[in-house]
C-alpha cells in the first residue's frame, strides 16, 4: 500500500478577506484559460500563491488544489496527491488509477496518467488545478509525467503552476502554440496603487504619499518586502525616520527586516517559531511533540491572524506551513542561536512521522539529526516495499547518507544496499557492500554444508558482537540473497563459471514452491547458458523462468524475460518465432489491463528492431513511437539504451550514418554492465557505420585497439566482433587489392561458418555466408561468390531477411542481380529495398528498377532516392522539417540537406514549388 495521504496538502488556502484586489492579474489569468497551462513562476515572496488562491477563489470554475514540497519526488507519491486533489471535485476520478497504485505489482505510471487522462475526459464541467510551489519537487520523472500530461490534456482541464524556477517542461513548444500563459516576477510586482493599498488597508499604517513610494521603490513591489517592513514599524513612533533608514543597501534589506520581526515578537512566540522552522508543514499535534509545548494550536492560529507569513494549508485551521522565504530565515536563526538543540529537534520530528506511518518524512528527520542507528532501522524496513514499487534509487539516496561503520552493522541493510547498486550498474561497490555483509555469515553463500540451517546459526565467529537486525524476515533468507547476487554479479563481469556455481547454491537454498526468489536465480542460470553459446538450453530455462514469474502473479518479472527470450531466436535465425515470442507477451501485458505491465514499452522496443530487419521500416518507425510514447515507467531499466540502438539501427537502414552514429554515442551513454549478454558491442556497430561510410582508417584503428586477429578461435561471445573484423579486411583488400587482407577474412570466415553450424546459430551463418560471398565477389569469383549466396539465400528467405543483405551495400546488390534465378521474387524484393533502388545506381544493366519508379522519375533531372521521396511526401502534407525530423528520427540539419538535394533534382527554389512540380510529375 502507498503511503497515506495528508488531506491538508489538496485544500485550497482560502482568500484573505481584506487582501489588496488585483484585478489586472486575474483578467489575464482568465483570459488564458483557453490554453492548457498558465505558469505563475517567480522568486520567493511575490505572492504567487496569494495570487492563485484568489483567482480560483473568484473564478466561476471548478477548482482542485496540490501543495507541493520535496516529499513528493516520487512519481507514485506524485501521482498519488494529484489524483487525490482530483477526488476533492468527483470523489470516484481517478479511482482505477489509485487502484494500480496500490497494486501489489504497480504498473508503469506514464499508463496510470493514460488511465487518469480517461477519467478526466469523461468530467462533464471543465475546472483548474493548480500545482502550487512546483520547484520543490525538482525531479526530472515527474517533469516527464506532467509533460506527458499537457501533451493529452483533455479540453475539460486546465493546469496552473506556481513556481519558484521554471519547470522542465516543453515550455517553447507550449509557446509556439499559444497554450501556456505566463505570470513572471515583472507581472507580480505590486504597481505604487497595489503597495500603498497593501500597506494602509491591510497592514493599517499610516504613511504619507512619500513614505509609500519611497518603500515601494525600495522593495520594487516585491510584496514580501513590503510586508517585512509593515511589521517591523508596527508599534514606532518614528515610522518617518524608519523608511528613510529603510533605504539603505538593497542587499542587506531582508536581513534587517527579519532580524526587526524575529526580535520583536514575545519570547514564548520566538522560541517556538524557530525551534517549529525545521517542519515543512505544521500541525498542532506535530508542533507539540517537537516543541515540548501542549498549546500550539493557539499559537498557530495567534501567527494567522498577526500575517506573520504562515500559509494556512486547509480550510479547518489545522495545518499550515511558514512562508519559504520566512522558514529560510528561521532556519538561519535557528542554527546560529542554538545548533545544539536541531538534533533533538529533529530526532522528535522523526518520531512523530514514524507513529504516523509517514516513512519518508521520518527518515528524512533521522538523517537530519544525525541519528544514523533510527535512520538505519527505517531504511532497511522501506526496502522491500520500495524495491517493488521500483523507488531503489530514493531508497539509495537514503543509504548513501548513512556512515560506513553502520551499514556495515546490518547485513540485510548491506545486501539490500548492494541490490539497489547492483541494479543501477555500480559492481564494485555493490561487492564491497555484499563483501561487509558476509562476514557477518561466514560467507554461507558458498557453504552448501551450511545450507539447511538458520541464519541466525551462522554469524561469524570473528564478531564480537550480534548484527543489528531491523527485519528478520529478510535476515533470514540472506544466504540465498547472497548467491543469486553473486551469480548476477559474476554473470555481469562475464565469468560464466562462477555465476552458474552461485545460481545453483541459490536454487538448493531456495525452496521448490518459491517462485518469485527462485525465477531471478534460475534466469541467471538460464543468462549464463545464453552466454555460453547453448541456445536450446539456455531458451528452456529463460521459458521456465518466465512461468515461474507467471505463477507467482509477478507479471512485471515474467515480461521481463521477453527479450532474451527473442535474442535468443534471432541468433538461431527464428525471426518468426522471435516476432511470436514478442507478440504472445505483448497479449499477455494488454490481457493484464490498464495499468500496462512494466517493460511493455520493451516490447514494442523488440518488435521494431525484427520489423527493420525485415524490411518493413515503416511499422519499425511505429513500434519505436508506440515504444517511446509509453516511455521508462512502462519500461525495463535497459529500455533507452536499447531504444537509442533501435533507433541507430533505423537511421542506418535509412542512410542517415551520421544520426546513426550520433545515436549510438547516445546508447553508450546510457549502457551499463547487467548479466545480459552483450552480443553486439556498441563499438562494433560504430565501426560498420564507419565502413557504410568509406572510413576504413578509423575501422582499422578499431581492430587494433581491439586486439582483434584474423587467426583467433571463434567465442560466441567475441563472434559480432569477428564478422565486423572480417568486414574490415575486406574493405582493406578493396581498396588496396595487392594485400594479404583477403586471405585472413576467408580464412577466419571459414572457421566462424564451421563454428556456427555446430552451435546452430543460422542468424549468424547468413551473415558469415554473406561475407564470404563478398570475399569471393571482392577477388572477381563470380562463381563461388554466387555458391556462398546461395546458402544465405535459402536460409533468410523462410524468415523474412532483408536488412542483412541492403546493408552489404553495391556489391551485395550486383551479387544478387547476378543470382535471380536462384530466388527470383525473393531477390526481386531485396533489390528494391537497397537505397536508389529507383535510379538502377547499383546495376543499370541487370538490376532493373520496379516500373513504377522508372515512370515516375523519367522527367526528372536526377531520381529521387527513396529517402528523398519520403520527405517530398511530408512536406506535401505540411511537416515542417522538425516534425519531419522527428517522424523519421533524422537531425533537423539532415532534414535540410537533403530538401536541398530534393530542390535541386527538381529544379526548384521553394517547398511549394517543390510539391507542384512534384505533382505535376507524378512523384506525389
Amino acid at each position: 500500500m502507498l503511503t497515506p495521504l495528508l488531506t491538508t496538502k489538496v485544500y485550497i488556502p482560502p482568500s484573505r478577506l481584506n487582501a489588496v484586489q488585483r484585478p489586472r492579474l486575474l483578467e489575464q489569468l482568465n483570459a488564458g484559460l483557453y490554453r492548457k497551462l498558465t505558469l505563475i513562476s517567480a522568486p520567493a515572496g511575490f505572492g504567487k500563491t496569494t495570487l492563485a488562491s484568489a483567482w480560483v477563489a473568484a473564478g466561476s470554475r471548478r477548482a482542485a488544489w496540490l501543495s507541493l514540497d520535496a516529499g513528493d519526488r516520487e512519481p507514485a507519491r506524485f501521482l498519488s496527491y494529484l489524483i487525490g486533489a482530483l477526488q476533492t471535485l468527483t470523489p470516484t476520478l481517478g479511482s482505477r488509477a489509485t487502484e494500480a497504485l496500490q497494486s501489489p505489482q504497480p504498473p508503469p505510471l506514464d499508463a496510470i496518467v493514460t488511465t487518469l487522462l480517461n477519467d478526466i475526459a469523461s468530467e462533464s464541467e471543465h475546472f483548474v488545478l493548480v500545482l502550487d510551489d512546483y520547484h520543490e519537487i525538482d525531479e526530472r520523472s515527474i517533469d516527464r509525467i506532467v509533460g506527458f500530461l499537457l501533451d493529452h490534456l483533455p479540453p475539460q482541464m486546465h493546469l496552473a503552476i506556481t513556481t519558484r524556477e521554471d519547470p522542465q517542461l516543453p515550455l517553447a513548444r507550449l509557446r509556439a502554440r499559444d497554450q501556456v500563459t505566463e505570470l513572471r516576477a515583472a507581472d507580480l510586482r505590486c504597481t505604487p496603487a497595489e503597495a500603498a493599498a497593501f500597506l494602509t488597508q491591510v497592514m493599517a499604517l499610516d504613511l504619507s504619499a512619500e513614505e509609500l513610494a519611497t518603500l515601494e521603490t525600495r522593495t520594487e513591489g516585491w510584496i514580501a518586502g513590503l510586508q517585512l517592513a509593515a511589521l517591523s514599524m508596527r508599534g514606532r513612533d518614528d515610522m518617518g525616520q524608519f523608511v528613510r533608514a529603510f533605504a539603505g543597501n538593497n542587499r542587506y534589506i531582508v536581513d534587517y527586516l527579519i532580524e526587526e520581526v524575529l526580535q520583536r515578537q514575545p519570547g514564548p512566540v520566538r522560541h517556538f517559531l524557530l525551534h517549529t522552522s525545521i517542519l515543512e508543514r505544521l500541525s498542532a499535534p506535530l508542533c507539540n511533540a517537537v516543541s515540548g509545548r501542549n498549546d500550539s494550536h493557539l499559537l498557530l492560529e495567534t501567527l494567522e491572524r498577526g500575517n506573520l507569513f504562515v500559509v494556512p494549508l486547509d480550510d479547518t485551521g489545522d495545518w499550515f506551513r511558514y512562508h519559504h522565504l520566512f522558514a529560510d530565515v528561521l532556519k538561519t536563526q535557528m542554527l546560529q542561536e542554538q545548533p545544539a538543540e536541531l538534533a533533538r529537534l529533529h530526532r522528535r520530528a522523526s518520531a512523530w512521522y514514524a507513529e504516523h506511518h509517514l516513512p519518508a518524512d521520518a527518515i528524512r528527520h533521522a538523517l537530519a539529526a544525525s541519528d544514523f542507528a533510527g535512520a538505519a532501522d527505517l531504511i532497511e524496513l522501506a526496502w522491500p516495499a520500495m524495491d517493488g514499487r521500483f523507488q531503489a534509487a530514493t531508497w539509495l539516496g537514503w543509504a548513501r547518507a548513512l556512515p560506513n561503520e553502520v551499514v556495515q552493522a546490518r547485513p540485510v541493510l548491506g545486501v539490500a544496499y548492494a541490490w539497489a547498486l547492483l541494479n543501477g550498474g555500480e559492481l564494485d561497490a555493490a561487492e564491497a557492500r555484499l563483501s561487509d555483509a558476509e562476514r557477518w555469515l561466514g560467507g554461507t553463500a558458498d557453504r552448501g554444508e551450511q545450507a539447511s540451517r538458520p541464519a541466525t546459526d551462522l554469524f561469524s565467529p570473528e564478531h564480537a558482537a550480534a548484527p543489528i537486525i531491523a527485519d528478520q524476515q529478510q535476515f533470514q533468507g540472506l544466504p540465498a540473497s547472497f548467491a543469486t547476487a553473486h551469480a548476477y554479479l559474476a554473470q555481469a563481469r562475464g565469468n560464466i563459471p562462477l555465476s552458474v556455481r552461485y545460481g545453483q547454491r541459490a536454487l538448493e537454498l531456495l525452496p521448490d514452491g518459491d517462485h518469485l526468489r527462485r525465477g531471478p536465480a534460475a534466469a541467471l542460470l538460464g543468462l549464463a547458458q545464453w552466454a555460453s553459446g547453448e541456445l536450446d538450453a539456455a531458451y528452456r530455462v529463460l521459458a521456465e523462468a518466465m512461468a515461474g514469474f507467471q505463477a507467482a502473479g509477478n507479471m512485471h518479472f515474467a515480461i521481463s524475460v521477453t527479450s532474451g527470450l527473442a535474442d535468443i531466436r534471432v541468433t538461431q535465425g527464428r525471426l518468426r518465432e522471435a516476432i511470436a515470442v514478442y507478440s504472445q507477451a505483448l497479449h499477455l501485458a494488454q490481457a493484464h489491463g490498464e495499468p500496462l505491465l512494466r517493460g511493455t514499452a520493451n516490447l514494442y522496443l523488440g518488435l521494431s528492431e525484427l520489423a527493420c530487419e525485415q524490411g518493413d521500416l515503416g511499422t519499425a518507425r511505429t513500434q519505436l513511437q508506440r515504444s517511446e510514447q509509453l516511455g521508462e515507467q512502462a519500461a525495463l531499466p535497459d529500455w533507452r539504451f536499447r531504444q537509442c540502438r533501435a533507433q541507430a539501427r533505423l537511421a542506418e537502414a535509412q542512410g542517415d550514418f551520421a544520426a546513426a552514429l550520433t545515436l549510438l554515442d547516445e546508447a553508450k551513454r546510457h549502457f551499463y554492465p547487467t548479466p545480459i549478454p552483450d552480443l553486439q558491442p556498441l563499438t562494433a556497430l560504430r565501426v560498420r557505420v564507419w565502413l557504410a561510410q568509406g572510413r576504413l582508417r578509423e575501422a582499422l584503428g578499431w581492430a587494433h585497439e581491439r586486439g582483434r586477429s584474423a587467426d583467433e578461435e571463434p567465442g560466441f561471445l567475441a563472434e559480432f566482433e569477428q564478422m565486423t573484423l572480417a568486414r574490415v579486411l575486406i574493405a582493406q583488400y578493396r581498396r588496396e587489392p595487392g594485400d594479404h587482407s583477403i586471405d585472413q577474412a576467408t580464412r577466419l570466415l571459414d572457421r566462424l561458418k564451421r563454428a556456427a553450424e555446430a552451435g546452430g546459430r543460422i542468424g549468424s551463418l547468413i551473415e558469415i555466408e554473406l561475407l564470404r560471398a563478398l570475399a569471393q565477389h571482392a577477388q572477381g569469383r563470380l562463381a563461388p561468390a554466387l555458391v556462398a549466396l546461395e546458402h544465405a539465400l535459402n536460409m533468410a528467405e523462410p524468415e523474412g531477411y532483408v536488412r542483412i543483405f541492403v546493408s552489404e551495400g553495391p556489391a551485395m546488390a550486383h551479387l544478387l542481380s547476378e543470382a535471380r534465378r536462384i530466388a527470383p521474387e525473393y531477390i526481386g524484393k531485396l533489390l528494391a529495398a537497397f537505397p536508389d533502388a529507383g535510379s538502377q545506381s547499383f546495376n543499370s544493366e541487370t538490376a532493373a528498377a520496379p516500373q513504377h519508379l522508372a515512370s515516375e522519375n523519367q522527367d526528372v533531372a536526377e531520381p529521387l532516392s527513396t529517402r528523398e521521396r519520403e520527405i517530398l511526401e511530408l512536406i506535401a502534407q505540411g511537416y515542417s522539417n522538425s516534425q519531419i525530423g522527428a517522424r523519421l528520427f533524422l537531425a533537423v540539419s539532415t532534414v535540410k540537406g537533403h530538401n536541398q538535394r530534393i530542390f535541386g533534382k527538381l529544379q526548384v527554389q521553394s517547398r511549394t514549388e517543390a510539391v507542384a512540380r512534384a505533382r505535376k510529375l507524378g512523384l506525389l
